[in-house]
């Protein structure tokens, strides 16, 4: 594991390198790899060639000497060129920090959507890697057959299908959101707020997701053991039903393969009526993690695929407080809530916390309905929370809680 460190401006939300270190080497365990040498080279000039410097790279082919390594992480990113000259000196694989990364992705993705993004993301990058620099690749094809026309070299060909793969498997995806985005239509009508967790890799998401809902999410003391979005519905203690949403984790330098492909995997967020950012408060980059996914949410922001008010809806969750003393040791943290989703230590007021800020974005309203009208009574009662009824010979006066949005159809339907 080779970790090129450029010195960062001093900053709480710049992480050390020993803390980039143990992450690199966290995503090479989630997939398996069995780490044997490790080290921090400080980085003062990238180089065209090797990225790193002529002494770096002998030192490191004398460390692996003798070593039996099987392929050797650079996390960071690498040309082509980069890799292929570094696979030479250190005489084995080389992959750099997105090929890692998509590695896991390709062994946790479970659904038929996930598998495709995932597939989508590595043609993207293999298409990336098509260089003239490879020299097996400028061989001629004749003009027979169906595979080239006259004169189309093999890098061309290999271009060519790659786009069409790449191609299709974007018209599979868009199927695919049409049929999600369908669901998510279904789900509108049936009168159900959507809670969407969000946060760092590791921060506990599913743990945290199975103490709420009761469910068995796959659950893994490592990076990306969540990849695909779950939904659970849950009854509050006020009596309001819920739908929980688990989603795929963030990471520092997501390779911009992913962000594109994986986009999809956040929609549900973008969709949500409250969003749990839920943080490993026990992590010593706590600060920079919160930043890295604060920073994801707010460019899809700017983009238009989140709501800019998102912030507005959303309760910050610190989890793993036990590794802390518990939730009373936690320092006070405006508009955040302390909890251990293992020991089930403050689960109770996040989920008091959530009523309310479901509640505080609810309209209170009255209505007085003729004794005949009661499938307008009934809709109220699914679509709504009645907090007061008198019956009358006359009349049915009710107060009632209701979405802004329901509100407004059940009065235009009067």
């Amino acid at each position: 594991m080779i970790l090129p460190w450029e010195r960062p401006n001093h900053h709480p939300q710049h992480r050390t390198a020993d803390a980039r270190l143990t992450e690199a080497i966290n995503l090479a365990a989630a997939i398996g790899l069995v780490v044997v040498h490790s080290a921090i080279l400080p980085l003062r000039v990238r180089r065209p060639a090797t990225l790193l410097g002529a002494g770096q790279v002998e030192l490191i082919a004398r460390a692996l000497a003798g070593l039996n390594v099987g392929v050797a992480v650079v996390n960071a990113p690498l040309t082509p060129v980069q890799q292929r000259n570094l696979e030479r000196a250190w005489n084995t694989k080389v992959i750099d920090r997105t090929g890692l990364i998509l590695e896991i992705f390709g062994e946790r993705a479970a659904t038929h959507e996930g598998t495709l993004q995932v597939e989508l993301a590595h043609l993207e990058y293999q298409r990336s890697r098509l260089v003239r620099s490879w020299t097996h690749l400028e061989r001629q094809r004749g003009g027979f057959g169906f595979l080239g026309g006259p004169g189309e070299t093999q890098i061309e060909t290999d271009r060519r299908l790659l786009g069409e793969r790449i191609a299709r498997i974007r018209r599979e995806l868009e199927d695919v959101r049409r049929t999600r985005n369908l669901h998510r239509i279904a789900r509108r009508k049936v009168p159900y707020p959507i809670i969407a967790l969000v946060g760092y890799t590791n921060a506990g998401k599913s743990t945290l997701f199975n103490a709420l809902t009761g469910a068995s999410v796959f659950v893994k003391e490592q990076l990306f053991a969540t990849l695909d979005p779950t939904m659970r519905g849950v009854t509050l203690p006020s009596g309001r039903q819920v739908i929980f949403s688990d989603t795929v984790g963030f990471i520092s330098e997501l390779p911009h393969e992913l962000v594109a492909a994986f986009r999809a995997t956040l929609e549900e967020v973008a969709e949500a009526d409250l969003i749990l950012h839920v943080r490993d408060v026990a992590h010593p980059d706590t600060a920079a993690q919160r930043a890295d996914v604060i920073g994801v949410l707010d460019s899809m922001a700017r983009d238009g695929t989140l709501d800019p008010a998102w912030r507005e809806r959303t309760i910050e969750v610190l989890n793993k407080c036990d590794l802390l003393g518990g939730v009373e040791n936690m320092p006070p943290w405006a508009e955040a809530v302390a909890v251990s989703a293992l020991t089930g230590e403050g689960l109770p007021a996040l989920r008091r916390a959530i009523d309310e800020r479901l509640a505080a974005k609810m309209e209170i309203a009255d209505y007085a309905l003729a004794p005949s009208e009661g499938a307008r009574l009934a809709w109220l009662y699914k679509h709504g929370e009645v907090i007061e009824r008198q019956d009358a010979e006359d009349a049915i006066r009710v107060r009632v809680r209701l979405w802004p949005s329901d509100r407004a159809r059940f009065e235009q339907a009067e």
